[in-house]
């Protein structure tokens, strides 16, 4: 087993959560989104986050608008919808609850 491929899935499985916070605090530009992973060191690819944006705008989760842009083609901006803020907050419980969870599992692990 390869750690790398670990490294990749735990990352993907936080993903969702992470761009959902990101846009808690308003719109964003999807390069936007990428620079906010990037500098959390979550490593993301364009070809990961734009199918990932369409599956949370589909679901009901992310709206977006256009915005004409005077250096090339229109922009799509993201922002959460109400159903997307309530989304985010089971999200933000639910981690909260793994956090604890692992954090006790990983304590009580290397006591033995």
């Amino acid at each position: 087993m390869k750690i790398e491929n670990t490294k990749a899935q735990m990352r993907k499985g936080v993903l969702e959560y992470c761009i959902l916070s990101i846009l808690q605090d308003g719109e964003a530009y999807t390069s936007d989104i990428l620079d906010t992973l990037k500098d959390a060191k979550m490593l993301v690819v364009e070809g990961t986050i734009y199918p990932l944006l369409t599956r949370l705008k589909n679901a009901g989760l992310l709206a977006y608008r256009w915005e004409e842009s005077t250096s090339g083609p229109p922009r799509k901006y993201y922002e959460l919808t109400e159903t997307g803020t309530l989304f985010l907050n089971e999200l933000t419980t639910t981690w909260g609850e793994l956090q604890q969870a692992v954090t006790i599992v990983t304590s009580t692990t290397s006591k033995k």
